[in-house]
């Protein structure tokens, strides 16, 4: 508890509601970024998962 009072009192409402506000807006765009990533790694195993089974077949593609 003591640690509380050397860190000084709350910083001012306007502060803290900015300070949440940035956080929400990285949250957002993490969110954002995450659903593209998850896109483009589904994306890479169907592509290698295709190559694989053409070259099964007999194909070279690459």
């Amino acid at each position: 508890m003591l640690w509380l009072l050397q860190l000084g009192g709350v910083p001012s409402l306007p502060a803290l509601l900015g300070g949440l506000l940035v956080i929400a807006l990285v949250l957002l765009v993490g969110r954002f970024v995450m659903k593209m990533a998850w896109r483009i790694v589904v994306l890479a195993i169907v592509a290698v998962a295709v190559l694989w089974l053409l070259g099964m077949l007999g194909f070279q593609i690459i």
